[in-house]
């Protein structure tokens, strides 16, 4: 930073000797002192643990979905339901400096959802396979999914979650029920994106790798499943390649084996059984 004096240095000479002497010395004392937009955030309490995107890359991560959660994990990163997980769970995680990622399904609504009513009959679609109850949504209808979803992400940053994870943002790969093109879901992911900001949440990505290149200038970071099975890793340089983290799992395979490619790549990667309980076997940091 470089503080220029408020009048010309000439003038400047002309002062007596004794507050030209003064005002070097707080000058000096300026420029050595702390400067307000150098200092650390004061985080208030209740507000989410701060989430800065450019050091996640070293991090380790947790997902966990079932069972009792476990807060005790070495883990830096969890990503967790915001409806499951309690504020005295996310509390006992920020106590131990746990940066909390919170899973919200943005293109899906199951009928057990809390708030699964304010969802109209029309936004809703085809079942979504494996999962009795969900429906795909129809993400052209920003209007009417948007309040909901805003409310979801609302609910995260109330119990501390710093950064927010979209799961099923790829329902144009799958049979809907709707007619949603490639452009429809480039448009409502980068929608989304710009809410959660605006809400103070860091966006992420789960899957969707086909726009992984299209989306990542938009997104902090990304969560992926089994690029290593399905052999699309590379796909995912947009976000390493940029120093944004890769948070990838694999549900099968040799950790010893498969983690020489991610971490090569940049990488935190983790084993984990397809329940996403509390056990994981995580790939060393280089």
């Amino acid at each position: 930073m470089r503080i220029r004096p408020a009048w010309p240095t000439a003038h400047a000479h002309a002062l007596p000797r004794g507050l030209r002497r003064g005002l070097t010395v707080a000058l000096t004392l300026l420029l050595l002192g702390p400067l307000p937009g150098c200092r650390e955030p004061v985080v208030p309490p209740g507000a989410p643990t701060p989430w800065p995107a450019a050091m996640a890359r070293t991090w380790q991560w947790q997902w966990q979905l079932t069972g009792p959660l476990d807060v005790t994990v070495e883990a830096d990163v969890f990503l967790l339901d915001p409806v499951r997980t309690t504020s005295t769970e996310t509390a006992a995680l920020r106590a131990r400096d746990r940066r909390l990622v919170c899973q919200v399904r943005v293109g899906s609504a199951a009928a057990t959802d809390p708030d699964a009513s304010r969802l109209p009959a029309g936004v809703r679609g085809a079942p979504v396979p494996g999962r009795p109850g969900s429906r795909w949504l129809d993400v052209r209808r920003w209007d009417t999914v948007s309040p909901v979803l805003a409310d979801r992400f609302r609910l995260c940053r109330g119990k501390g979650f710093g950064a927010v994870a979209f799961d099923d943002a790829d329902g144009y790969l799958h049979r809907t029920g709707f007619p949603l093109a490639f452009d429809d879901q480039l448009l409502f992911n980068r929608r989304l994106a710009r809410l959660a900001r605006s809400l103070d949440l860091s966006p992420g990505l789960v899957d969707d790798v086909p726009q992984v290149a299209a989306l990542a200038p938009d997104f902090d970071f990304a969560v992926n499943q089994e690029c290593v099975r399905r052999r699309e890793c590379a796909k995912l340089l947009p976000f390493a390649d940029t120093r944004k983290p890769v948070f990838h799992v694999e549900y099968a395979g040799d950790p010893a084996t498969f983690c020489v490619t991610t971490v090569g790549y940049g990488f935190a990667s983790i084993r984990k059984d397809r329940t996403l309980d509390a056990w994981r076997d995580p790939c060393p940091l280089p």
